[in-house]
């Protein structure tokens, strides 16, 4: 077999334009932007002014030359085809497209050429296809005036409540010349368990009908059989194998499979595991191993997703496992990963729960879409096979809701809106194909078609009420098995701001707000936690706080319920572009302050006061065992009353120690703090709201002195100082720093390390608007 990429050499014309050069793998916005034909449409309002991209007709082109070689076939290889495509080869049609999610294979060897060769590729608008099949199938509910469900297509492209609307086009995945003779693997998918015991299935595209023979080897074992038709199965048991765990619970040995097929081969690394889902309380089991889930969702790290490089997602991954993250949940909006994605999972031992492409809308079953959706199943689930890491399918997202809740089924007059792909064919795809993982109709789902799906008492739920509607002291009020989504919004960072708005000088509207009234929610949430910004710069940094809160308050409460409760997953961990959202991670890859809150809520150990009890929450396989020590305290840091608690939280376990009364209930709550110190931790909790509380104006001491690889920030407090943060990325926008969002009692210091490759000013280092805390003394 050989393999010849067709990457060179193409242009993009439509029109209106023509010879523009392109870049394949890409698309049509990032080729008129490197051709300086467009502004970039993630600074300021370009987004709407490039809208006529999405329904424009664009045709790619490039001339290669080819000359015969021994191969029977010769297969054109298209990987990713975005979305709606006819290809032209030397003037002979070969097919259309009109699946993102899919690949497409077309036998050409009968037209090519010695010498040169004409491929042409056009892509029709995405709009006109989706408004045909509406306009042909009736129109379906969903959360955006936009077509997104009667095309097969990243439903995100066309704008969402954190995305901008960019429909692209173009050859997203490489694209080739597959030359072989005789037969070629066309799947191979490994069903891997715990046991050692591995299932080879495979599938062949063959030009011959004599038998071929078949084998796959792993760690020394190896099985040999013959494959007389399409389809064979070959059995191996690796005696004793290392079982791949998720992190935090154990390690990850991947062991090397090779599977041979006639003259043709396959690699890939696997893993043993078995992963088991209890359907009624949705609890993940790992080998056996209850696992509470610290997950976050995921959505497509870039609108382009031929930016989206393996040492990107290599970052990305860092920024997760270091916030102890230990599982990614694919959103539905988005796309399949590829395969960098799912190996860097394996890896790292991140859980990843996929769901199949399907949200926020009711989607038409009828055809060409069912065969479509079937297609990209089978084809992506076989794919997906090997990754141990791959550990739910699920159907959709928020569909199962939408029917029951949000008013779909008057609406909708009788006509499809997805339920047979949830809960029939996809389904009985993944049963056929990877039955060794769980499948889950959709989230929110308690379970069966008859119960309301956001029901806490079963499965998953999604809690959106709290950032909507509620103040975020409603997650106390929660007692959910799982709660697969809920946030609460926050600004960018500083520097990506700057960088995508040339307001001057810069406003809370400058930052992209795609969310329904999410200017006016950002400022209602405050509440009575924070005080009312009076100043751009008071609104970044009061806003971020309140994001790191809110999250940090759910993540805790929810975390504090264990074993009832088995996971939560944030909404949302990363962006595709500049965007006020509910990101930890903005989309510069800068980390937001939730960020730091995440790494503490979700620690390894924890400790939370909730509803007059302190909670430990031990996620280790020790147990944690010590002298907890509880102080009430003025805002001077006087020890008003103090209490000491021999405690013993078991392995995987959460222990409530009720507060003694000495220490739970204060004299004057807007003079006193609640301070508790345990195996080297500290959380100190106010009894009042901070608006509420007497805090004198901050008083501090702090020197930034240059260190190895930056600087090093030491702050004394001279008085409390609250939620004490760092932000060097207004003096260099590559700037980092280690931590964010400490209190200090008047006394006692910290130091902050600042990670950067320029010469900083050190006073502004120490000073507003770097230097923050809640009650900073800082005149508007």
């Amino acid at each position: 077999m050989t393999y010849r990429p067709l990457h060179d050499g193409w242009t993009l014309s439509s029109d209106d334009l023509t010879g523009v050069p392109a870049s394949v793998p890409g698309c049509v916005h990032t080729d008129l932007l490197a051709a300086g034909l467009i502004d970039d449409p993630y600074m300021d309002a370009n987004e709407h002014r490039l809208t006529w991209i999405g329904r424009t007709e664009w045709t790619y082109r490039t001339i290669f030359t080819w000359s015969p070689d021994e191969h029977e076939r010769t297969d054109l290889v298209c990987d990713g085809l975005d979305t709606v495509a006819t290809l032209v080869l030397n003037g002979t049609p070969l097919g259309s497209t009109a699946n993102q999610h899919r690949s497409y294979r077309f036998p050409v060897r009968h037209l090519l050429r010695e010498g040169g060769n004409e491929l042409v590729v056009r892509f029709g608008s995405a709009y006109a296809y989706a408004e045909e099949r509406r306009a042909a199938l009736g129109e379906r509910p969903g959360a955006y005036d936009e077509p997104y469900p009667f095309i097969r297509k990243m439903a995100c492209n066309f704008g969402w409540d954190w995305g901008p609307n960019v429909v692209t086009a173009g050859i997203w995945r490489p694209i080739g010349l597959e030359s072989w003779s005789r037969a070629r693997p066309a799947e191979v998918r490994p069903l891997a368990r715990a046991d050692g015991t591995v299932e080879v299935r495979v599938r062949a595209e063959r030009t011959t009908e004599e038998p071929l023979a078949v084998t796959a080897e792993i760690a020394g074992v190896t099985a040999e059989g013959r494959l007389d038709g399409r389809t064979g199965l070959l059995a191996l048991r690796v005696p004793e194998p290392r079982l791949w765990w998720p992190r935090g619970h154990g390690d990850q040995p991947l062991y090397d499979l090779t599977v041979r097929l006639g003259d043709q081969e396959w690699t890939g690394r696997i893993g043993f595991r078995d992963v088991e889902l209890d359907r009624e309380a949705f609890a993940l089991k790992i080998n056996g191993v209850p696992v509470f889930v610290r997950g976050v969702n995921w959505i497509p790290d870039d609108c382009f997703p031929s930016r989206i490089t393996r040492e990107r997602l290599a970052g990305r991954f860092a920024q997760a496992t270091e916030a102890g993250v230990n599982l990614l949940r694919v959103w539905g909006g988005g796309r399949y990963e590829s395969e960098d994605f799912y190996d860097l999972a394996d890896e790292l031992g991140l859980l990843v729960w996929q769901d199949f492409p399907f949200a926020c809308a009711a989607y038409p079953e009828e055809e060409p879409f069912r065969s479509e959706v079937e297609a990209e199943a089978r084809q992506n689930v076989a794919r997906l096979t090997p990754h141990p890491s791959l550990v739910l399918w699920c159907g959709n997202n928020e569909n199962l809701e939408g029917h029951a809740d949000w008013g779909w089924r008057d609406r909708l007059e009788g006509r499809s809106w997805g339920a047979g792909f949830y809960h029939d064919l996809l389904p009985s795809i993944v049963a056929e194909l990877d039955p060794g993982r769980p499948y889950w109709p959709g989230s929110p789902y308690s379970g069966a078609p008859h119960r309301p799906p956001n029901d806490p008492a079963r499965g998953t739920i999604h809690i959106w009420d709290v950032w909507n509607r509620e103040d975020y002291r409603r997650y106390a009020a929660y007692r959910p098995r799982f709660v697969a989504e809920f946030g609460f919004q926050g600004p960018p960072a500083y520097a990506t701001l700057r960088r995508a708005s040339s307001d001057e000088p810069l406003t809370p509207d400058s930052s992209h707000q795609k969310a329904i009234d999410g200017q006016a929610k950002l400022l209602r949430g405050l509440g009575e936690h924070l005080p009312e910004p009076e100043t751009f710069d008071r609104w970044h940094y009061l806003t971020q706080l309140n994001q790191a809160r809110a999250m940090a308050f759910g993540i805790e409460r929810f975390r504090s319920l264990m074993p009832y409760c088995m996971g939560t997953i944030v909404w949302q961990l990363n962006d595709c572009w500049p965007v006020t959202s509910w990101s930890a991670i903005d989309g510069d890859g800068r980390r937001k302050p939730l960020w730091y809150a995440l790494r503490r809520a979700y620690a390894d150990r924890l400790l939370t006061v909730q509803d007059g009890e302190l909670a430990l929450v031990n996620d280790t396989p020790e147990p944690w065992a010590g002298e907890l020590l509880l102080t009430r305290l003025g805002l001077t840091g006087e020890p008003l009353a103090k209490e000491a608690v021999s405690v013993h939280a078991a392995p995987r376990s959460v222990l409530k120690v009720a507060l003694p009364r000495s220490v739970a209930v204060p004299d004057d709550p807007a003079h006193e703090l609640l301070a508790a110190r345990f195996g080297g931790g500290r959380v100190v909790s106010c009894y009042a709201e901070d608006t509420a509380m007497a805090f004198a104006p901050a008083e501090y001491d702090a020197q930034a002195e240059r260190a190895p690889d930056g600087y090093r920030v030491t702050v004394t407090a001279v008085t409390l100082l609250r939620e004490l943060a760092v932000f060097p990325d207004r003096l260099d926008p590559a700037a980092s720093v280690d931590d964010q969002l400490v209190t200090l009692l008047p006394g006692e210091s910290a130091v902050f390390h600042v990670t950067t490759e320029r010469e900083l000013d050190t006073a502004a280092l120490t000073r507003f608007p770097v230097l923050r805390c809640v009650n900073e003394n800082v005149t508007p």
